[in-house]
Formats: structure tokens, sequence, C-alpha cells
């Protein structure tokens, strides 16, 4: 898959099939919108393509709440990749951008640069100036300049329809499970293993910690049976969110407890995933008692990861 990073960097490319959208975490309606869009550009000759912007469009709008990511862009990017996209259109949200007539956006981005022969979006897609562009506008200009629009329903699971605002909530709230059923995948957290306080090694049970990126959606904090991935091997772990009450103050991080796993990490990347949440974080009267329900909470991920014949 080829990245374009710019809309400068796209020049003479070939004819396109694109799926229209901001796919802040890919999550199964995405994964249709884009599926869709593959398949469409197999039959017809034609590249596949995803536009999305590399920054939230909440970004440059005033007195709106940042909107915190559910993936990292070269999570994102892989993800896309995996589905047999060929092109990555990952082009940054600018002032230019935002005060575009959707007429303009049209012509200037789909029509010129990404030379559209056909689009496909979901229900609620928006774009140009004031969001003033709906699929209603795209399918009108679609018949005056050549080029077919395919408007997906709202994609729904127990009658709820999946959005990223929703898989939001349930990453906050520590809903794992449902979490990785509305988006196809569990939800993980990767990162850089720093040095912590090596307490967890004196008291039989050493972990890896990364700390929380505060531009990204968190779980809340709590004990959640996990795997953890280094060098392309996924192992069986359980671990902590939080921010160690029982022994002081510090900043929220995620505290990994690998099963059957002696390597030293510090520097190395990993990736948690989150399977299911087993209580939340709670202050103990002594470390003897800390280490007694860590102890507890080993005994129940590794009953879970033996059931499903990883330990």
């Amino acid at each position: 898959m080829k990245i374009f990073n710019s809309l400068d960097e796209i020049n003479n490319i070939d004819e396109t099939v694109v799926a229209l959208g901001n796919f802040d975490g890919v999550h199964k309606g995405h994964q249709q919108i884009i599926e869709r869009t593959v398949k469409s550009a197999e039959a017809a000759g034609l590249k596949s393509a995803v536009f999305t912007f590399s920054n939230h469009t909440r970004t440059l709008l005033k007195n709106l709440p940042p909107v915190k990511n559910i993936l990292y862009a070269e999570e994102k990017a892989k993800i896309i990749e995996s589905m047999g996209v060929d092109y990555m259109f990952n082009i940054p949200f600018t002032q230019e951008i935002l005060q575009m007539s959707p007429e303009a956006f049209i012509d200037e981005i789909l029509i010129r640069k990404f030379r559209i022969r056909e689009a496909y979006c979901g229900f609620n897609y928006s774009f140009g100036y004031k969001a003033s562009g709906t699929p209603e506008v795209l399918m009108h200009e679609g018949l005056k300049k050549g080029f077919g629009i395919h408007v997906q329903e709202p994609y729904k699971i127990d009658d709820i329809i999946v959005s990223s605002t929703y898989i939001r909530s349930l990453i906050e709230e520590g809903d794992m499970e449902r979490c990785a059923k509305f988006m196809g995948r569990l939800y993980e957290i990767g990162g850089e293993v720093v040095v912590g306080n090596k307490l967890g090694r004196t008291i039989g049970f050493p972990t890896s910690n990364i700390m929380i990126d505060e531009s990204m959606v968190s779980p809340p904090n709590g004990v959640y049976i996990t795997y953890c991935t280094y060098n392309g091997v996924k192992y069986p772990s359980v671990t902590n969110v939080g921010v160690k009450p029982t022994i002081g103050k510090y900043h929220k991080n995620v505290e990994t407890h690998i099963f059957n796993f002696d390597k030293e990490l510090y520097g190395k990347d990993i990736r948690v995933e989150f399977v299911k949440c087993t209580r939340p974080e709670k202050k103990f009267g002594s470390v003897e008692e800390l280490s007694r329900q860590i102890e507890n909470d080993c005994i129940m991920a590794k009953a879970y990861h033996r059931e499903r014949g990883l330990l």
C-alpha cells in the first residue's frame, strides 16, 4: 500500500475507487465500507483507496473538546493495508480544507487529485465548509461529473449503530469484551517499556511498564486479562492500569506481568491487548495485602489463558 501524506504528493495516479471517512478505530462499520471499496476496485480494474485525515477534524474547530484517538497512526495504516487497499490518502486537515465549499472539495481533491471513479461513504459522512457536504451532495455532483457514490447504511450490532464515539465510551467504561465485538479485534495500547519503581520484581511479579499517551483514549484504572506482544510473539499476561495508590502517587500507566517470561524489556516496544476487566484498582492497607491480591489476579488470568491453551 502506498501512503500519501499530503495533497502535493499526489500527482497523476491511477483512477480510483475511494472509501471516504475518518476511520478512527477502523471498526466493523468502517471495515464494511473498505471491503466494498476494494471489491469494487478489483472488479473495475481500478486502484482502491482510503481517504482519511492525519489529524481529527475537531483539532481546528474552536469551542469543542479534543477527540482522543482509538488507534495509533501506524496501527491504523497497518489495518487498512491488511484489507488489500492500494492507496492511503492520509492528509492533514488544514484551514484551507476547512474553508472549502463542498463543490471545491469534490473538484480539487476528489476529482483532480484522487481521479475518483467511484466512492463509498457512511450515511453520516460530511465534508466541506461547515460540514455542508453530505452523501446527497456527493450523489448530485457525481451524476453531473461522472463518478458513482455508494452510501453505507448504519451498521448495527445488537440494535446499536457501530460508531467510533460508542467505542470510545466502551473503552472509557472498561467494557473490553463489548469493545472487541464492535471493533472486530481487541483494543490495545502500545509503547516503549520504561523503568518503573521495580516493586513488582521485589514481590515476585515483575512488570513491563508503558506510559499512557494523553492523545489516546484509555480504559479506567483496574486489572485486566491481557495479551502482550513483543517481537512478533503474543504472550499471555495480566495488566494493571492506574496510579498505584497503595505505594504512593504516580502518573497513570500500564503495568503488564507476562507469564512464563524472563526477558529484559526496558527500551523495547510492546503492545498490550485487553481482553476483559476483572476488578477496579484500589488502595490496599499494606504491600503484603497488595501482593496477595496480585497473586489472586494472576490465578484468575492464568485460568483464562489456560482454558485457551496458552499456558
